[in-house]
């Protein structure tokens, strides 16, 4: 091994030259086109004659302002291409490279030595591939195989092989600190110093220890709908991310950054997500929430309920008379059969139902809304829904342009001309004397202005009503959905309705008369305002992401579908962290494979926990049923810790203690993590004195380092140092609905797990935990 390792230094040291060879040419080449760039906008005018004497040299100035503005946008394209291939480079310069393979390629006399980092690296003097960007199709091989026969796929066709061996580095500043030969897998070397280390503010790059399972979902590239459940702390983030690089890297001729949108579940989340792809050299992909895709289209019309609110009400609202009949609510809109009954629903409108808005002008009906219905009915109902709409908009459009003739010849026209301040008067004049060649004294130039002038002040008054009609704010989409709540959906059949459905209906209609929208009344009435109106289907995007998947309905996904029909989907998720109330009835991913059907659905299940110690993983997998699938990976550390204490003083005392040791111990970030946000204001308040606690809101943008008081729903998907469960008492967490919730709250710790209990633990914690746990 010495004489291997003293040859893989004397490469490292050829490619650290060469990568501080080309950071040299291309710091000069960068620096000189930025001259360039500055130099031509400052000089963009002085080297161009404007001469607009003739219609030649108008024609002239025009040709020669265009090579100007082509030149500049070349010189600005070399820039930005110097400046990405800099940075590329600055990136090689701190890790090359972090694998090799030795790859026989059949019919070759020998095997070729291929290393592999997060970017390709060539020598420019005879085009030698010194380093193969990871993304490579010959670097599959290096995350897919063990020694033995291999193959990669190219657009050429599969390439065959022997795989004689495969070696994983640490380089730092230029030298080669270890070397490791593979046989199985990605090295347990590599992967236990990366995962031993504190958390970061930030979710990284994890090219250097890809596993084969999330190799698959990074190169999946064969159906629509790529479906991956995973176990806490499994990658599927961090593989999402990945594959988002490597779709770049495949497609970088067709496809940009702003061609794929990820949904998170918060923007705290976003913040945590947003290195990842800088880090690889891509561009962020679009972020979004769908929480705030709802307010976009609805906020101008409805409060709309955030899901946060809604957990919160289901966690703390428990003494509401109304809880159990919102529970049942939530349930039912949330299902596949909600989303036929709208459906169902808007078929039915297509010969009865419709209710729209009159529409008044200065005072009088000008068409009233059962003239608005007749007309609809009347018309061609062989056409699609939306295309009648459509229609009926062009037949109003044509009664407001009838009633603008009519009321040109009204006085009150008269009365507001006179009130026409100068600067308007000023304005019909110059487009008179633009359009007439009339003589300023004459009649005909005095009755055009004051054509014009009537014509002015008639369609500025109607101009609201024209907008009216062409956002089709003549159908009144409240009192719609207000409708399938009394007696609408009985009326449709087919849907077991639940046995609260009276209820339903009344704090339903409730909540829209108060201008609220519930959460799970959001996407539905979206729905079927799209079905009516016609669906705003964005084309443009070409891969959606959806993680934390599990807190999405059934519904919401159908909608989705819709929503992006050219795109295709990945979904990631964990049911055992399914936290929302309508997750009772959404068990699995297997629903899903009718949105594309199964000859476009592939599934990926990641069972390996990498976020936790080994003693973590084994106490947390007790917690939820069938958690003995979930396989640990073997990174040592220190058991659970759980401690009963007497009171509420005494559960602050304690805690604030723990944090102070912890942090003494090296833990970076601390989370206090509570059941909802109540309990998180109570605890930050009892906390306040700890050296630089924070408390995370549903509206704090990022996730910052130190010590966090923290809802367990908002840390969701992020990791901690260590966590503290600031109240595991079966008084708090005694509903079973409340044991997925603890579960995600647990498995936030990377390090150090340690709950506290205000008497009797909750009845999750079993005889059998007390094996994976430490009893104070």
């Amino acid at each position: 091994m010495g004489n291997e390792i003293r040859k893989e230094q004397d490469y490292l040291d050829k490619v650290m030259a060469t990568v501080a060879e080309q950071i040299s040419e291309v710091e000069a080449d960068t620096s000189k086109r930025k001259d360039e760039v500055i130099t031509m906008r400052k000089h963009f005018w002085d080297d161009l004659k404007v001469n607009m004497d003739t219609f030649d040299d108008y024609l002239e100035t025009i040709i020669g302002m265009r090579q100007q503005a082509q030149d500049l946008s070349v010189s600005q394209s070399t820039h930005r291409y110097a400046s990405e291939r800099l940075k590329r480079l600055k990136r090689l310069e701190k890790t090359p490279y972090f694998g090799r393979i030795d790859f026989h390629e059949e019919g070759t006399e020998a095997a070729e030595e291929i290393r592999i980092g997060v970017s390709t690296l060539m020598e420019e003097a005879n085009d030698d591939i010194l380093i193969y960007d990871w993304r490579a199709p010959v670097s599959s091989v290096y995350y897919d195989y063990p020694p033995g026969s291999a193959a990669y796929d190219t657009p050429e066709g599969m390439i065959e092989g022997e795989l004689e061996k495969k070696y994983q580095y640490i380089i730092k500043g230029g030298t080669l600190e270890s070397m490791f030969d593979t046989s199985i897998t990605i090295g347990d070397e590599i992967l236990q110093q990366v995962l031993g280390q504190g958390s970061n503010p930030y979710m990284h790059s994890i090219v250097a220890t890809i596993q084969r399972e999330q190799n698959k979902i990074i190169r999946h590239d064969r159906k629509k709908l790529l479906i991956v459940q995973g176990a806490a702390g499994s990658g599927k983030t961090s593989a999402a991310l990945q594959r988002i690089a490597y779709i770049l890297y495949k497609y970088r001729e067709t496809l940009l950054a702003s061609e794929i949108v990820l949904f998170s579940p918060n923007q705290m989340f976003s913040s945590y997500v947003s290195h990842v792809l800088p880090e690889l050299g891509e561009e962020n992909m679009q972020q979004e929430t769908f929480q705030g895709y709802l307010e976009y289209r609805l906020g101008d019309s409805f409060d709309v309920e955030d899901p946060y609110d809604q957990l919160e009400y289901l966690l703390e609202g428990t003494d509401d008379p109304f809880y159990k009949t919102r529970k049942a609510s939530i349930a039912f809109k949330s299902s596949a059969s909600f989303f036929d009954a709208i459906r169902g629903y808007q078929k039915a409108l297509e010969t009865a139902g419709m209710i729209f808005k009159g529409l008044r002008f200065r005072g009088e009906m000008l068409v009233s809304a059962v003239e608005i219905s007749e007309y609809f009915y009347s018309n061609d109902t062989s056409l699609t829904f939306p295309h009648r709409i459509e229609r009926l908009g062009d037949w109003l459009l044509k009664l407001i342009e009838e009633t603008e003739e009519k009321e040109k010849q009204k006085s009150w026209v008269q009365e507001e001309i006179e009130l026409l301040s100068k600067d308007e008067l000023q304005q019909v004049f110059k487009k008179i004397q633009k359009s007439e060649d009339a003589d300023e004294d004459s009649f005909d130039f005095h009755d055009k202005e004051k054509e014009l002038l009537v014509r002015m002040v008639v369609r500025r008054r109607l101009k609201p009503l024209r907008e009216k009609v062409k956002r089709l704010q003549f159908i009144n989409m409240k009192k719609l959905y207000w409708q399938l709540f009394d007696g609408k959906v009985e009326s449709l059949g087919g849907f077991e309705l639940p046995e609260a459905w009276i209820e339903v209906c009344a704090i339903t209609k409730e909540s829209l008369a108060n201008g609220r929208l519930f959460q799970e009344d959001a996407t539905p009435y979206l729905l079927l305002q799209e079905l009516i109106q016609g669906f705003h289907s964005n084309t443009a995007i070409k891969h959606v992401f959806i993680d934390e998947a599990q807190d999405y309905s059934v519904f919401q996904f159908e909608f989705l579908r819709r929503l992006f029909p050219a795109a295709r989907m990945t979904v990631l998720g964990d049911f055992n962290q399914a936290i929302f109330a309508h997750s009772d009835h959404f068990e699995d991913f297997h629903s899903l494979t009718g949105l594309y059907g199964e000859e476009e659905t592939e599934s990926i299940i990641l069972e390996r926990s990498y976020r936790s110690t080994k003693q973590i993983i084994e106490f947390t997998r007790e917690l939820i049923p069938e958690g003995q699938q979930i396989k640990a990976f073997e990174r040592e550390g220190e058991k659970p810790e759980l401690s009963v204490v007497p009171d509420q003083g005494a559960l602050n005392r304690e805690i604030a203690g723990e944090v102070n040791r912890l942090k003494e111990r090296g833990a970076s970030t601390v989370a206090v993590i509570c059941k909802s946000a109540a309990e998180s204001e109570r605890a930050f308040e009892a906390l306040r004195g700890l050296d630089g606690v924070k408390l995370v809101r549903k509206n704090s943008d990022e996730y910052e380092r130190g010590v966090v008081v923290i809802p367990a729903y908002l840390a969701k998907g992020i990791e901690f140092d260590a966590v503290i469960i600031y109240n595991a008492s079966n008084e708090v967490y005694s509903e079973e609905s409340l044991r997925r919730l603890f579960y995600t709250a647990c498995t936030r710790a990377m390090h150090h797990l340690h709950l506290y209990s205000v008497g009797k633990p909750s009845a999750f914690l079993t005889d059998r935990s007390e094996e994976f746990i430490i009893q104070k």
